[in-house]
């Protein structure tokens, strides 16, 4: 089982969506039978993730490996390679824990079409578990399309009044992306495989070639290529400008959609800088660092700005993904230990305190049918658990110490700031800074008017607290929280040596003369 566990963990739920077709098919669908074989199916998938973290080496490299002969028609070299590193393991843990408690939280709130729903769920988790472990292009690229058609329905037939301008212009991003993924990807193909005479869409091998100077691509070429794939993963970020879709898409979703949406999707946007852009184009990375850093600055600080101004919660929560991806690719772009470490923590900590904040949302709006701040005020009380938990992770969204989002934007700013590689790093770090005040404005001022104060509006009187199985999504996520930022070692820990490597790559010949201590993982 140990060879073939991560494609039992990306296939399960996909099985279990053929399942959700197959059982009860031109009957009156059993809707509790339905929606327990989804949850039982997710639970599943997530307790055999399991073993990934406690097996893995934190050695580094390459873990849980499978690599077969796949597609070898003329001599196209694609193989079903999937395997994870420091880069992966916890995104696949982050994607299977927030399936189930995505699929809880929407237990009594779709009505139409139940079983098509749960296949689009059980679909998507295959698709976003297929993109972190496929360690050939052309198998991530297949995953990276997969995961855009169950999205696209659940934005488009579950969601708000708007829905299907949503999805279309969900798509219509998405693909435009794609598009010059795949051109990047073909070119990249042809490129190795006429430097090599090794035609291969392999990931790790071609990462290789270029790291030992089998592969060398010049600065035009690697430009090229670079915007190829960083316009694709930016707009998945998305990063200011690209990010006007997001909004609209997270708004009108179903609240499961939403929390994949900002748990998993965004994350596979800065995944693929850190998996593609980083290690395979490091001159162009390198060439191109000041200005993604002062669009991820513009994003952190306009997200924020926005999301102070907004009246619907959904959107305050939306726009404030804008801000703190924002941190996540500066931290990216700082080719610091701490910076990198602390962007690949940062995306785990926004899945789960993100993913949270619209679960909240979601809860609040199925008891009132609206999401506008003003329509609420003194739910403390009336709902004393749903406002304990509501600040536990407004705190972790606003990086309160001992919470999970301090050590992810600490390691950011400090890693930003002390590097050596980024020009006008202490300037990136300081805006920076000025964002997370900011992030503190909007989050408290929210809260303070959605759960403090006394009850005016007399539809709140009537709402009823937390039940059981609400809080059986939310407490799994606070502890998290607070483990998170209690003891983030575990999780650091296992992603070190991947962050090392990359770093290595990107480290200038002339910056390893003049510190020899760079580098010496690679050299």
């Amino acid at each position: 089982m140990g060879q073939y566990i991560l494609t039992i963990i990306v296939l399960l739920p996909l099985a279990g969506a053929v399942l959700l077709l197959i059982v009860g098919r031109g009957e009156k669908p059993n809707a509790a039978a339905l929606k327990w074989t989804a949850l039982l199916i997710s639970v599943a998938t997530f307790i055999i993730s399991l073993a990934l973290p406690i097996g893995f080496n934190k050695g580094g490299g390459l873990q849980f490996e499978t690599n077969l002969e796949w597609i070898n028609a003329f001599n196209l070299g694609v193989r079903y390679h999937v395997a994870v590193d420091g880069l992966s393991l916890w995104l696949v843990i982050l994607t299977t824990f927030l399936v189930p408690l995505a699929l809880l939280s929407s237990w009594n709130s779709i009505h139409k079409r139940l079983r098509e729903f749960l296949m689009a769920m059980l679909a998507l988790e295959t698709g976003m578990l297929g993109v972190f472990v496929a360690m050939d292009m052309f198998l991530f690229y297949l995953f990276w399309e997969v995961m855009l058609v169950p999205m696209y329905f659940l934005i488009g037939v579950w969601g708000g009044e708007r829905r299907i301008y949503a999805a279309v212009k969900f798509v219509i991003y998405t693909v435009v992306g794609s598009l010059l993924m795949l051109a990047g990807i073909i070119a990249l193909y042809y490129i190795h495989g006429s430097a090599t005479l090794n035609y291969t869409f392999d990931i790790a091998a071609i990462t290789n070639d270029v790291r030992t100077g089998a592969l060398i691509l010049d600065a035009a070429t690697q430009s090229w290529l670079f915007w190829a794939f960083a316009i694709a993963f930016l707009i998945k970020v998305p990063l200011f400008p690209f990010h006007t879709w997001l909004p609209d898409a997270h708004v009108e979703a179903p609240t499961a959609g939403s929390v994949l949406l900002a748990g998993v999707l965004l994350k596979m946007g800065t995944y693929g800088l850190m998996r593609f852009n980083l290690p395979i184009f490091p001159d162009a990375s390198h060439q191109w660092a000041v200005l993604i850093s002062s669009l991820a600055v513009v994003g952190i600080i306009y997200g924020a700005l926005v999301a102070m101004v907004q009246p619907d919660l959904k959107k305050l929560v939306a726009y404030s993904s804008v801000s703190h991806l924002g941190f996540v690719v500066l931290g990216i772009f700082s080719f610091t230990d701490q910076g990198m470490q602390g962007a690949l923590y940062q995306m785990l900590n926004h899945g789960v305190s993100t993913g949270a904040l619209f679960i909240i949302v979601g809860m609040i709006y199925d008891r009132r049918h609206t999401r506008l701040i003003a329509e609420f005020g003194g739910l403390a009380n009336v709902m004393p658990a749903f406002s304990t938990f509501f600040m536990i992770v407004t705190l972790s969204s606003i990086a309160l110490p001992l919470l999970n989002g301090f050590v992810g934007e600490f390691l950011i700013l400090i890693g930003t700031y002390t590097s050596t590689l980024l020009p006008h790093a202490r300037l990136f770090a300081s805006l920076a800074a000025l964002g997370m005040i900011l992030s503190a404005v909007y989050m408290l001022w929210m809260y303070q008017r959605v759960v403090f104060g006394e009850v005016h509006n007399r539809e709140n009187l009537k709402l009823a607290d937390l039940n059981f199985r609400e809080k059986l999504v939310l407490a799994p996520i606070a502890v998290l929280i607070l483990a998170m930022g209690i003891y983030p070692s575990v999780f650091l820990s296992r992603s070190n040596q991947a962050i090392q490597t990359i770093k290595a790559r990107l480290i200038p010949v002339s910056e390893v003369a003049v510190n020899p201590e760079a580098g010496t993982e690679e050299r």
